[in-house]
């Protein structure tokens, strides 16, 4: 049994840092993550798109002018110009000089946390497929298929990573997808997970997933009182920025 199965299979509350962690680190930065796994979360949910010249890179906007001292499109920099960028300083002036990682480099991170979860979001754009057929033959090479779930807010793409690598994906309810087909052999029968916001979650989205075999998990309960929220309607993924609060209930609770 691959082990994110053996992991999603018991009812332990499963934490992912969301984009490492975020709320305290500067975003999809080595830092970030390297941050996260020391906390102890069980999974790490990322961005990737390409640079100019085809290189993966990890970062979430379309452009770099919020997460760096740049400005303009990430395609149109190449992976040496994109690595020239300050993505630290934006958050405070002590995380000057932290750069974008590549996918590459988080692999190599990632090789000394070998338990550590992996949720690999596809941004959508034109060549999002590509992006993705990258991705998944650079994880592969690692060795880390086992260790993934791949996420896409764009339902074609998704499909795209189901019905091409049989691999499992998580989406989103409908109304958050662009490109969704409805009905019991569309989208939803290409979803292994299902990402709901705070916004949306509730008991009854959280029953209606499961009758569908699909896992219903969140995003982002930051606080403790949304963390309780989150264990209510049934939830037993959380996608955090902060993973404090999920951590130290999930102790308390012994879950």
């Amino acid at each position: 049994m691959e082990m994110i199965d053996k992991l999603l299979h018991n009812e332990s509350l499963i934490v992912a840092g969301h984009r490492g962690w975020k709320s305290d680190y500067p975003e999809n930065t080595l830092l970030a993550f390297r941050q996260a796994l020391e906390l102890g979360v069980d999974m790490l949910e990322f961005d990737l798109r390409f640079s100019k010249d085809k290189v993966v890179m990890v970062i979430h906007d379309a452009t770099v002018d919020r997460t760096t001292n740049g400005s303009g499109k990430v395609s149109d920099y190449t992976a040496e110009e994109l690595k020239r960028l300050d993505a630290g300083g934006w958050f405070g002036k002590v995380f000057e000089g932290l750069k974008i990682p590549s996918l590459d480099e988080l692999c190599g991170l990632l090789a000394t946390y070998p338990d550590v979860l992996l949720n690999v979001e596809i941004k959508p754009s034109a060549d999002a497929k590509e992006v993705a057929d990258a991705a998944i033959s650079l994880l592969d090479k690692y060795g880390y298929m086992g260790r993934c779930v791949f996420t896409c807010f764009d339902a074609e793409v998704l499909g795209y990573i189901f019905d091409t690598y049989r691999l499992k994906t998580q989406g989103f309810p409908a109304e958050l997808m662009s490109n969704y087909v409805h009905g019991p052999d569309g989208t939803i029968s290409k979803m292994w997970a299902a990402g709901i916001s705070m916004k949306l979650l509730t008991p009854q989205l959280v029953k209606e997933f499961r009758e569908l075999g699909v896992l219903p998990w969140c995003y982002c309960p930051d606080s403790d009182q949304q963390v309780h929220y989150a264990l209510g309607c049934g939830s037993m993924l959380m996608t955090v920025n902060n993973p404090l609060p999920a951590l130290k209930i999930r102790k308390l609770l012994n879950l």
